[in-house]
């Protein structure tokens, strides 16, 4: 069903009766991605901008949220959810799990907001103390979650987040890890957590995360978007080194182009709400590594569309997205 809903390989059917329409283009023909280029997702954030808990249970309804991280993360991201989700944590009994995984994937974002991505140094005395107060409302309400449905993966992933930034250390974001791959083992975003958690400004060793990513990839099908974190890790490498064109050698450039074809470009590849975000990362790492080929792939399936991450680790994102862009 989902194949024939959203598509495989290279090409989006343009018959999805859910794709949102692109509302303007840039000159250079960028654009930016809304609501995971999803009609019913962007009715979720819209239900979710207005404080209306009814309407966003019933915007739910396609997704699986306990298991659909990219939907989750449009709530988490979303200025104001924080001022009435703990209404519906407290008096909607029978939704209570959603409504706490909301609330504390909410708190951890609203924390990170307050912290600022600002090296540690930098960081004052006061933004700590909320960064912590938030991201223990988010441990309490998380694990809560976790507990009232053990199914879910995505109340883990995000503990690995927390657990990150309070500095819980090894033991217990290990078993974080383990507790999220046992629900799901090839889930994407769990592993792009840990290949973050293992970087050295986390206190990991240098090639420590590429490691763990090949390793990783070994276990993916063919079509599988946990390919990924093969570029995620590289990009997390680029980030760490002191040379910009650490990602230009042969290697790395063979290496990116085999695992797209594996995975983002291979036709089984499923291309659900937010498909983008996986080319994305592609689209930047092959552009790091001075790939010429395999990118111009990758972008043409974008069609110009932006989507923050990761390109955020630019301090011009979207002025860097559209000359990688324009240069494919």
């Amino acid at each position: 069903m989902w194949g024939k809903l959203f598509g495989r390989g290279a090409e989006r059917p343009a018959t999805d009766p859910h794709a949102l329409p692109v509302l303007r283009r840039h000159r250079n023909g960028t654009h930016t991605l809304r609501a995971l280029g999803d009609a019913r997702v962007l009715a979720l954030v819209e239900a979710a901008d207005a404080g209306d808990w009814a309407a966003v249970k019933a915007a739910l309804a396609p997704f699986h949220l306990g298991r659909d991280h990219q939907v989750l993360a449009e709530l988490a991201d979303l200025d104001g959810v924080q001022e009435w989700i703990g209404r519906a944590v407290e008096e909607d009994k029978e939704h209570r799990a959603t409504a706490l995984l909301i609330s504390g994937a909410r708190h951890i974002s609203w924390g990170w907001e307050a912290r600022t991505s600002a090296l540690a140094v930098n960081v004052k005395q006061e933004q700590w103390r909320v960064f912590r107060e938030r991201l223990l409302i988010a441990e309490e309400q998380l694990l809560e979650a976790a507990e009232l449905r053990p199914d879910w993966v995505t109340p883990w992933r995000r503990l690995l987040t927390s657990g990150r930034g309070m500095s819980l250390g090894p033991a217990v974001n290990e078993a974080r890890l383990d507790a999220a791959l046992r629900r799901d083992p090839l889930d994407l975003e769990t592993h792009v957590e840990w290949v973050s958690q293992l970087q050295p400004r986390w206190g990991g060793d240098p090639g420590q995360a590429l490691a763990f990513a090949r390793n990783a990839l070994t276990r993916a099908p063919q079509g599988h978007r946990l390919g990924c974190v093969i570029a995620t890790a590289h990009i997390e490498d680029w980030v760490e080194s002191d040379r910009p064109d650490c990602l230009e050698t042969p290697e790395v450039q063979a290496e990116l182009r085999k695992v797209a074809d594996h995975s983002i470009l291979h036709p089984a590849y499923l291309r659900r709400p937010g498909w983008q975000h996986d080319f994305s990362v592609f689209a930047m790492a092959l552009s790091l590594a001075g790939e010429r080929h395999t990118v111009r792939r990758v972008f043409q399936a974008l069609d110009g569309a932006y989507t923050g991450r990761p390109w955020t680790y630019f301090a011009e994102p979207e002025k860097q997205f559209a000359v990688h862009h324009r240069r494919a």
